[in-house]
């Protein structure tokens, strides 16, 4: 190999040395690239999980342990929109970065993904929310032993559960958590929808810009009664972390065991009814790129007309409209 300083000729074509750096770039991912794409996929969705749930919980640990003096009820949610910016724009190019099984699971639905994807997705998810609250309580470990004095508490003044997993108000029943994870997952499901439907004609590099401010609207709007899980992935598994982490039993037994569950089971359900309210109601409605446009008839608001256009191999090259 030819050092930096030196022209190389290969293949009769003249490299130069900045064609080097490129070189080892290509070398190292054919050596290193992973064949399987469905490898590849899960542990893209493992590690955008990972990044997108320690952004978010350090962005609640600065609210929760300055006492709101660092981030405030419009700082949280901004913080938790960015990161969501950037981590699906980590793996939009690989598996689309679901990042929520209730996600993947409205996206098997729809036929996008096989049963064996989801499967592996939700459990790279789940274990990726599990390694960003582990990654969260040891970055701000000494902070929250100074904050809770070692005791670890679930309520409370001093109670730090809430910077890793939901822990609704005291106002709200059973029934009211329910309906409230089902329709804020539900809201969720039709913005991703209309975000990513070809026939919106939204570019890709917009797109998860786009998912960053859903999530901050929904966020500032629906965050009042549960604190806006959504995801199963992201409350389940930082749940198990507390357990182990010393905060004890009562992380699943707060409401008398009657929370713990909803965030699970309520947000795929309202991932379906959502994404496809989005779909029967929008979505199909919307005409399709190659959809041939007709004739139609004048317009009680003027005379607008819209001439089909033959786009066959025989058409003249230049359509003719009516003299």
């Amino acid at each position: 190999m030819a050092k930096l300083h030196e022209v190389s000729k290969t293949n009769g074509e003249i490299r130069m040395p900045k064609d080097f750096p490129n070189d080892r770039l290509a070398m190292l991912r054919q050596r290193y690239r992973i064949k399987s794409k469905l490898c590849r996929n899960v542990l893209c969705e493992f590690l955008c999980t990972t990044f997108l749930i320690y952004v978010t919980f350090c962005g609640t640990a600065q609210t929760v342990l300055s006492r709101f003096q660092m981030n405030n009820f419009v700082g949280h949610p901004i913080s938790q929109g960015f990161g969501l910016i950037f981590a699906v724009q980590m793996g939009y190019q690989i598996s689309g970065s679901h990042l929520n099984p209730a996600v993947s699971l409205f996206l098997y639905s729809f036929g996008e993904i096989q049963f064996i994807n989801l499967i592996l997705y939700t459990i790279a998810q789940t274990a990726g929310a599990f390694c960003g609250a582990a990654l969260t309580f040891g970055i701000y470990y000494e902070k929250i032993h100074q904050f809770d004095g070692g005791r670890r508490a679930v309520m409370g003044e001093n109670a730090t559960a809430g910077i890793f997993a939901t822990f609704p108000g005291s106002h709200l029943s059973i029934l009211g958590a329910v309906w409230d994870q089902i329709w804020c997952t539900a809201i969720m499901c039709i913005i991703v929808g209309l975000i990513t439907d070809k026939r919106n004609q939204i570019p890709k590099w917009v797109q998860p810009s786009l998912m960053g401010i859903m999530l901050i609207t929904i966020c500032m709007s629906f965050g009042l009664n549960a604190g806006n899980a959504m995801n199963p992935a992201r409350d389940f598994a930082p749940r198990v972390f507390l357990l182990i982490a010393g905060y004890g039993p009562q992380v699943f037994s707060y409401h008398s065991y009657q929370w713990w569950w909803v965030p699970v089971i309520c947000p795929p359900i309202g991932a379906l009814l959502g994404a496809w309210l989005y779909k029967l109601l929008i979505g199909i409605q919307i005409p399709s790129n190659d959809e041939p446009l007709s004739r139609r008839k004048k317009s009680d608001f003027g005379t607008i007309h819209i001439y089909q256009i033959n786009t066959s191999p025989t058409s003249d090259v230049n359509p003719k409209f009516p003299q």
